[in-house]
């Protein structure tokens, strides 16, 4: 019988992530000798990651230049990817004794590489100088990752269809013969963003260790903080300068490619990007009355504080300048809700994803038209272009998952002694890569409460939710195993 997985092709792509990973941690090791910190745990890591890297490397040297990944393998090792960098990067939180627990330490580096920015630290700013650094760096790697997973690499499987169904067809035919190409051009604009980020938070007065900390944990949508009060006790400019670049990193990545190409025409035609910002100026225009009635603030501030968080939960961000809990009930349930939204189909951001709402929508338009015209055969069109009825499916079938794998999350959070509010927002922002949550969770608290059962659940939930789902679930289905 013919073999199921190559394991040759597994083994050289966990070779290269192993690589970089090991790169990265060397990175951290001169930001430990810059402030005269133990560089130990983060050469001991390194030199585990690069012994990976090479017994992989070795494991697959004899691989044929022709063998290409197959959808199988490109999501078995995507999954095991992602988990091996979340126990790797564990490994400095426990050498170092800054997180001396295991299951601590695996939340919180899972937390960093799926860009969600939920944590169990208390006291933030009494760690470690690289340690920090470490902590905002897996966000960058994490965010980079999964822009050129779900824009670059899932295309070339022939996966576009239901990971990138906003994508043009043109984009698509670009990108196959020229991956490499297009993805040095996508680093290249999340390098810009990052560094623009970090230039203009330097010109507000944040020094450059917390510049860089911040704008890795920005363009990436990750909301990790060297703060412990994130970026509630910077100035209204620096504030206004995360929640800009919070919204560009919640756009999909191939209009920032567009735009560089100077393809005004395609970014006009983008219907998902108009719903994204009609969303968000909707829901924060809506909460800026509520505050500025309701709660009596004035109206900068209103706008400041309302905007700020619902772009940082509709992004996935999950930084905060206020804790929405004391605001009006009725605020705090938009902002809730606002969980279930997600940024922009092959943004850094996680969650639903606008395109699938608007999508969504789009499907009881057309139910009430056909209704109205039984005769009559409406096309779903999206960015103009015909959407397949297989795709369609493929969309509805996917909310569907999303919301199921929620409630089965939440129930077992509930199990484990937190109460409903505080299940249900904890498996919603684990699944969306959001990060704070609300009852015990809310931004002003963290998950270091919770029972080790309990983390691990939610650990499951972030890499579930951030590899769209089907990714992780089709790992345990018979069928997957067969040949």
């Amino acid at each position: 019988m013919a073999q199921v997985l190559n394991i040759k092709l597994i083994a050289k792509v966990a070779s290269r992530i192993s690589f970089i990973v090991s790169g990265a941690l060397l990175i951290t090791v001169g930001i430990a000798f810059l402030f005269n910190e133990n560089a130990g745990p983060f050469v001991i890591t390194s030199l585990f990651s690069i012994a990976v890297g090479l017994i992989m490397y070795f494991l697959s040297r004899n691989l044929g230049k022709n063998e290409v990944i197959t959808r199988k393998e490109a999501f078995l090792s995507v999954t095991v990817a992602w988990f091996y960098i979340s126990l790797t990067g564990s490994l400095p939180f426990i050498i170092s004794g800054a997180i001396p627990s295991f299951i601590n330490a695996f939340f919180e580096s899972a937390s960093g590489f799926t860009t969600t920015g939920s944590s169990i630290l208390t006291n933030i700013e009494s760690l470690p100088k690289s340690i920090l650094f470490w902590r905002s760096l897996t966000h960058w790697i994490g965010g980079i990752g999964i822009v050129v997973l779900f824009i670059v690499v899932m295309p070339s499987l022939q996966e576009g269809g239901y990971h990138l169904f906003t994508l043009e067809s043109s984009f698509q035919d670009k990108i196959q013969p020229k991956i490499k190409s297009v993805g040095q051009r996508l680093l290249y604009i999340y390098v810009t963003l990052t560094a623009a980020e970090t230039v203009f938070l330097l010109a507000g007065g944040m020094n450059l260790f917390e510049s860089v900390c911040h704008a890795f944990g920005t363009v990436a949508t990750g909301g990790f903080s060297p703060k412990n009060t994130s970026i509630g006790g910077y100035s209204p400019y620096i504030q206004y300068v995360v929640m800009l670049f919070m919204l560009l990193g919640g756009m999909n990545f191939v209009i920032h490619y567009y735009l560089v190409k100077r393809e005004f025409k395609k970014i006009k035609a983008n219907e998902e990007i108009r719903f994204f910002l009609l969303v968000v100026f909707g829901l924060g225009f809506i909460i800026t009355l509520s505050l500025f009635f309701k709660a009596g603030k004035p109206i900068e501030e209103s706008f400041r504080e309302s905007f700020f968080q619902v772009i940082s939960i509709v992004t996935c961000t999950g930084y905060a300048t206020a804790d929405y809990l004391l605001w009006p009930q009725f605020a705090w349930l938009i902002i809730f809700f606002a969980m279930f939204l997600g940024g922009s189909t092959g943004s850094t951001a996680g969650g639903i994803k606008m395109a699938r709402h608007l999508l969504f929508f789009k499907n009881i338009r057309r139910f009430f038209r056909e209704s109205a015209y039984p005769r009559a055969v409406i096309p779903l069109k999206l960015n103009g272009n015909v959407i397949k009825e297989s795709t369609n499916q493929n969309i509805q079938s996917f909310l569907f998952t999303y919301l199921a794998v929620f409630a089965i999350g939440s129930a077992v959070l509930a199990l484990t002694g937190l109460d409903g509010a505080t299940a249900a927002s904890s498996a919603a922002t684990a699944m969306a890569g959001i990060g704070p949550g609300i009852g015990t969770v809310g931004p002003a608290a963290n998950f270091a409460h919770l029972t080790g059962i309990a983390k691990l659940t939610m650990t499951f939930l972030m890499i579930l939710g951030r590899l769209e789902i089907y990714t992780v679930l089709i790992l345990f289905t018979p069928n997957f195993w067969k040949e």
